[in-house]
């Protein structure tokens, strides 16, 4: 079975839906709690993972609708078509650069499919502006009442991007 016909089906043990979100760049893929910034560290916007790239290209990590991309161009929010929410965050430190290093043409309310680019960054000068190259990907709706998602990390440190699978969640 292919990895986009596997991606949003019906788990035939749970009867209920399984996402699988694969990495978004190349790299390391780390423990959303390693991140050095509490939001994400102390899963205050939801639970998910994390990535040190080691390209300067991100991809989506799921298929949807773009239901948020910042006017500077470092987070996207995804939609999926049954409702699961995906923040992707690039870097740290990055809202203060006003776009400033990024490229991208994607805009709010566009469909987006898993591995498509979503944006390319000049690493360079992220990090001569002092931004920390870590990349957060977090399911923001997973914690409330009318979802009780379970997330299952992978936990190979190196990805591909687009390929790896990173987090597996079921059950909402």
């Amino acid at each position: 079975m292919s990895l986009s016909s596997k991606q949003e089906t019906q788990s035939e043990l749970t009867g209920k839906n399984k996402a699988l979100l694969v990495a978004v760049t190349d790299g390391s893929m780390i423990p959303i709690e390693e991140v050095p910034d509490l939001v994400f560290s102390e899963k205050m916007i939801g639970e998910g993972f994390a990535m040190i790239p080691t390209s300067d290209v991100v991809y989506a990590p799921i298929s949807g609708k773009l239901f948020q991309v910042a006017g500077a161009s470092h987070a996207f929010e995804i939609r999926t078509d049954d409702g699961l929410e995906v923040l992707v965050h690039v870097g740290l430190d990055t809202v203060t650069l006003n776009g400033e290093g990024f490229e991208t043409n994607l805009k709010k309310g566009m469909m987006i499919k898993q591995g498509e680019p979503l944006v390319k960054f000049d690493r360079e000068y992220l990090l001569s502006r002092g931004c920390r190259l870590f990349i957060p990907v977090v399911v923001i709706n997973g914690e409330n009442e009318n979802y009780h998602y379970v997330f299952k990390p992978n936990n190979e440190i190196q990805a591909e991007a687009g390929k790896t699978i990173a987090l597996t969640i079921e059950g909402y």
